[in-house]
């Protein structure tokens, strides 16, 4: 049976580049936390989960039902693959994009402001109306 000539996988729904001599079964056969790490490493920039997530399922020719199949495995290789590092919610960039010394970036800044900002929130939220009830006659229930 004749297969038709296909364009790189990566030239697909919306994913810009990959090395040239990496075949589309190459990439097929490669490990999507690897995948990932090209992707970041050609775009030179963070992405987000979902934008990864989206590349990589265009590039192993995933169905939608691959997807949700894969989703959380990929997010778990990524967390605990040291050559990447979240800068942002949800956005993800490689490790050696930000040196050890450097505490100013400011997308990682950011998002420790957000978090902590939204900490705040949930825990005022979380104790409204937690008001301590005091018997005032001491006699308790």
């Amino acid at each position: 049976m004749l297969h038709a000539k296909k364009e790189p996988l990566l030239h697909r729904k919306g994913v810009t580049s990959m090395s040239d001599n990496m075949t589309a079964e190459k990439q097929r056969e490669t490990a999507m936390v690897d995948l990932t790490y090209q992707l970041l490493h050609e775009k030179g920039e963070p992405m987000t989960y979902q934008d990864i997530m989206q590349s990589v399922a265009a590039i192993k020719n995933f169905r939608k039902e691959d997807v949700a199949r894969y989703i959380a495995q990929l997010y778990t290789e990524v967390n605990i693959d040291g050559r990447f590092v979240c800068v942002g919610r949800g956005l993800w960039g490689l490790k050696h994009w930000y040196p050890l010394d450097q505490t100013t970036d400011s997308a990682v800044a950011a998002s420790m402001k957000d978090d902590y900002l939204d900490d705040e929130e949930l825990e005022d939220e979380e104790t409204e109306g937690d008001e301590l009830e005091i018997d005032p006659s001491g006699e308790g229930d």
